[in-house]
């Protein structure tokens, strides 16, 4: 039992109704405000709690914490650190908050610790040095392969055996909030003998959840399915922006390259994997015998329940998809264990993205190609607008929480908007 998923756990800061960020949650992220540089903090309630002060007026003396271990524009150092240590400070920062405890309530500094987080802007948590994208949910693999190749046929015979992946653009991974530009490449129209160059056509979002690594391994080794999460820090919201049709054109023979790494979006906050023991679940049957060096014991499936809202220019905000996390064929320890079976190294701060996550449902289906089946069937908004892909001006927000014994444990917000061509 770790301590500080006890859902009976009250905090003495008032936690609204809803929040994804009660006291069994506690992730880390980078903030900044108009008087502090970037820094590492806590989301609790609708507040940040800045771990530079705990540290520094001696609230984490004891866990060995080295000085300015906080005081970083990335938590890099402090993952490297490892989920033990990772660990350590979430149940001290628990102590620390908790409704019966007045070490750091009874501080009349404390409002300098207890941030509002209206009056802070949110940073990318992690540098990554490496982005690795799969294609593991079977109902998103089901009908991308429906439409563009044989619906009889739609998984390649690869698929059931192995989580197909590729790596992707670290460079362009921004955080919650940043806008994106319409990217522009070739396009190959369906009546047209020669492609064209000029903005995408087809923009859409992919919504994924994405893990970073909290370890180092050396060149040649690899990591088994029962260690896997021993490398693994938390989770981030993922929007992996797509361009269909620049994507289309080409990625025979080599796969996705200019349609996908103009951006990818995260959300700021990492939920880390302790907090989300308690929504463990079974995952899909895995209808095929995999290798050995796949099989698992146990659930190691999340039960996180995901939304996407689509929100026009000068509109509101509207929910255009619900799907959920436990869909996944393949799951997180199975992902890393084969992108390290050939020896691949790991590296602290790596993204592994899940792959656009589909349920079984059109309502679930977690892309525009999808839910609007490559533009044939138009989502009708609201304002009697419709959408075949998404437009400049357009604001897509992904969401995504837990919930199970009266606790809920979100993400926050993982929100983009499209911008026109540059």
């Amino acid at each position: 039992m770790i301590k500080a998923n006890d859902p009976f756990l009250k905090s003495w800061v008032e936690v609204p109704a809803g929040s994804d960020f009660p006291i069994q949650n506690l992730p880390f992220g980078i903030f900044k405000t108009r008087y502090l540089s970037p820094v590492a903090g806590v989301a609790i309630g609708d507040y940040v709690l800045d771990l530079v002060y705990l540290h520094e007026n001696g609230y984490l003396d004891g866990i060995g914490l080295p000085p300015g271990i906080f005081n970083q524009k990335y938590l890099n150092d402090f993952v490297a650190m490892g989920r033990k240590k990772a660990r350590q400070v979430r149940e001290r920062v628990s102590e620390l908050l908790r409704v019966d405890s007045d070490e750091l309530k009874g501080n009349p500094a404390r409002e300098i610790a207890l941030i509002p987080m209206r009056e802070v802007q949110m940073q990318m948590p992690v540098r990554v040095p490496n982005y690795t994208d799969f294609y593991s949910s079977e109902e998103h693999a089901t009908n991308v392969g429906s439409m563009f190749r044989d619906p009889k046929n739609a998984l390649l015979p690869n698929w059931k055996h192995l989580p197909v992946g590729y790596h992707g653009r670290a460079s362009s991974i921004v955080v919650s909030g940043t806008p994106i530009h319409r990217p522009k490449g070739q396009i190959k129209l369906p009546d047209a003998e020669q492609p064209v160059f000029g903005p995408s056509r087809k923009m859409d979002f992919e919504l994924e959840v994405a893990f970073i690594t909290c370890s180092e391994t050396k060149l040649g080794q690899s990591v088994s399915t029962a260690e896997a999460e021993n490398h693994i820090f938390g989770f981030v919201l993922f929007n992996d922006w797509s361009a269909r049709d620049i994507q289309q054109w080409e990625y025979v023979p080599l796969g996705p390259f200019l349609g996908k790494n103009f951006g990818s979006t995260i959300s700021p906050w990492i939920v880390t994997l302790d907090a989300l023991e308690p929504f463990r679940t079974e995952g899909p049957i895995q209808t095929s015998e995999v290798l050995p060096y796949l099989k698992f014991n146990g659930p190691k499936n999340f039960d996180i329940k995901l939304g996407v809202l689509l929100q026009p220019e000068g509109g509101e905000p509207v929910t255009i998809s619900r799907s959920n996390f436990k869909h996944m064929y393949w799951n997180v320890n199975q992902q890393l264990a084969h992108h390290t079976i050939n020896g691949c190294n790991l590296q602290v701060g790596d993204m592994y993205a899940s792959g656009t996550i589909s349920g079984p449902d059109p309502g679930s289906y977690g892309s525009m190609l999808e839910l609007t089946w490559n533009g044939a069937k138009p989502l009708q908004l609201p304002t009697g607008a419709e959408r075949r892909f998404i437009e400049d001006g357009d604001t897509v927000i992904l969401n995504g929480y837990c919930e199970k014994d009266g606790v809920r444990i979100g993400f926050g917000s993982c929100q983009g908007k499209i911008l026109p061509a540059i």
